[in-house]
């Protein structure tokens, strides 16, 4: 099902495409745990901004991949370089959304697996996951992947209140199961 989807790392010329795909989750994945007025005012074209400038610079610290269809991106993922280390980890799950018709194909898992290949690549010793504790879905998601709950606590997201939840694989090889057959996302 997923076969003619590529994972490739992204490029400048994605960045629209990118902020498409996260502010539509976003606006999907966190009504009821997220004020409504914050989710609506959320800009694809500000984000793409951010995204642009990510992915010109040309860090080494990042990595971001896409997941492609015909032409189109339907999904994507970040890595970085944690430094300091967040909670014994050195690398960091940044970012991962799929477009909703693309949910349960497995590219969420393929996403995960080129970001954990590219932290491994560059020696670190594991990849850490924050996600807002309310996100079940996501949460299931890096659970079936064989992520570790580290720890929940309170944050702030743009003074927001909110409830954090860290995961880890500390092993620094892919994600468990992360190479086959589809899971959630």
């Amino acid at each position: 099902m997923n076969g003619s989807v590529a994972i490739r790392p992204a490029t400048p010329d994605d960045a629209a495409a990118i902020a498409r795909v996260r502010v539509d989750a976003w606006r999907a994945t966190y009504r009821g745990m997220i004020p409504d007025a914050y989710l609506a005012a959320m800009s694809v074209d500000e984000s793409a901004a951010f995204w642009r400038r990510v992915l010109e610079s040309g860090s080494p610290k990042v990595a971001v991949f896409v997941a492609e269809d015909a032409g189109e991106v339907v999904g994507f993922a970040s890595g970085n370089r944690r430094e300091p280390p967040k909670l014994g980890f050195d690398a960091e799950l940044s970012a991962i959304y799929v477009r909703a018709d693309r949910l349960r194909r497995g590219l969420g898992r393929r996403l995960v697996a080129a970001v954990a290949d590219w932290a491994r690549r560059g020696g670190s010793g594991g990849l850490v996951v924050f996600v807002i504790a309310g996100n079940k879905g996501a949460r299931g998601f890096y659970e079936n992947l064989g992520a570790e709950l580290l720890l929940e606590q309170p944050f702030e997201w743009d003074g927001i209140p909110l409830v954090e939840a860290a995961y880890g694989w500390r092993d620094p090889s892919v994600p468990p199961d992360a190479r086959g057959a589809s899971l959630p996302h």
